[in-house]
């Protein structure tokens, strides 16, 4: 299985960067995984409302310009269904057999999700009616991605 994660930002954190970094290395046993960034939209403090849909549709963009024609889009949104981790292991394995191979987990920039990339997303996906950074939100994906796959393969680790 080919996972990408498709996000906006750099992420400057060290202790973030380490975290991502040791999961990634520990989901290579299961699958290919990519973590693709594109460029955040600079915009002031204060912004009107237009002002921030045309800053989402800009990086919705660049996200989608990472995006292949044939990944099943998974959307990380505040809106989306939430799931437990074996339901998420669940989906990921349906998927699976279904022949999808390519996978594009989506995360947002601090305003959200354009209209055209959750428009493009087959899901979305809540972690919580929380506001999370969504740089943050890299790594509790990629853990989640891994315990997934720990639990679809009866291995400890989920409990």
């Amino acid at each position: 299985m080919n996972i990408s994660v498709v996000t906006v930002g750099k992420l400057k954190e060290k202790y973030l960067k380490q975290g991502i970094e040791e999961y990634t290395k520990r989901l290579s046993a299961y699958a290919k995984i990519e973590i693709i960034e594109v460029t955040d939209e600079k915009a002031p403090e204060e912004m009107s409302e237009a002002e921030m849909e045309q800053v989402k549709k800009k990086e919705g963009e660049r996200i989608l310009a990472k995006v292949s024609a044939d990944a099943h889009v998974i959307a990380l949104a505040i809106e989306g269904k939430m799931q437990s981790s074996e339901e998420l292991a669940a989906n990921l394995d349906r998927l699976a057999l279904h022949g999808k191979s390519k996978i594009a987990f989506i995360i947002g920039g601090s305003l959200g999700l354009s209209g055209e990339v959750l428009s493009r997303a087959n899901d979305k996906l809540s972690f919580s009616r929380m506001t999370f950074p969504h740089q943050l939100m890299r790594l509790i994906l990629v853990e989640q991605i891994y315990r997934a796959f720990r639990i679809n393969r009866g291995e400890p680790y989920h409990k």
